[in-house]
């Protein structure tokens, strides 16, 4: 299975390719209501996590929301 070199939160990772960021939220065991996602600087609405496939050199961040009062 060909996979695609990208940077996610600073560190290297491959996964395979094709992958959606939807399926790499799943793989990372990320609920995706909890989350907000920076694909090469920009903020990924969630709505469009499906249709965001990942591409060769992606630099992704997610960040975790923490409740709490």
């Amino acid at each position: 299975m060909p996979t695609i070199e990208l940077t996610l939160n600073g560190e290297p990772r491959a996964v395979a390719d094709p992958t959606s960021l939807a399926a790499l939220l799943a793989a990372l065991a990320l609920d995706a209501r909890k989350i907000a996602v920076e694909r090469n600087e920009e903020i990924v609405p969630r709505s469009q996590y499906d249709r965001t496939l990942l591409r060769q050199g992606d630099k992704l961040e997610i960040v975790h929301f923490i409740g709490g009062g």
